[in-house]
């Protein structure tokens, strides 16, 4: 029997290893031999704004890059061997970066993670509602615990 999704976005926090691993299982449930897991982490986009200024120049390049080794040892820790797996990193808005991936890696499902709301977030949104309003493909929401 085949599977309906054949890449499926894992958007994992690595600040959040618990949660993240909770992504990840449930990712696991959609994800057939064939298939493909890209997991996906981002790295905040301060370079352009007043807060930028406060950073060495070379800060997000080397963020970028802790990032993906961090995204790999993470991989290693809690994706099966034997997995067609492949690490994505953005670079931006998490929300906007979850979507231009999926759209890049033509996922099928996103799975992402969401921690009970706050009353802020009923009024802001948070990453995983507007990940769920803006996707054009399936959203599974993870919810972590409280």
């Amino acid at each position: 029997m085949s599977n309906i999704f054949k890449h499926v976005l894992a958007c994992v926090d690595l600040g959040d290893e618990a949660s993240s691993a909770q992504v990840i299982a449930a990712a696991m449930e959609t994800v057939g031999g064939n298939d493909t897991l890209h997991v996906f982490t981002a790295v905040p986009d301060f370079g352009r704004s007043i807060v930028g200024s406060f950073f060495p120049d070379d800060y997000e390049k080397s963020a970028i890059q802790k990032a993906r080794d961090a995204l790999h040892t993470f991989i290693d820790a809690h994706v099966p061997k034997g997995t067609r797996v492949q690490a994505v990193i953005g670079h931006g808005n998490i929300y906007e970066e979850i979507l231009v991936s999926a759209d890049k890696v033509k996922a099928d499902l996103i799975v992402i993670g969401s921690h009970r709301p706050e009353l802020k977030d009923y009024l802001l949104g948070p990453n995983a509602a507007r990940v769920v309003r803006h996707a054009k493909i399936s959203v599974l929401v993870v919810r972590g615990a409280a």
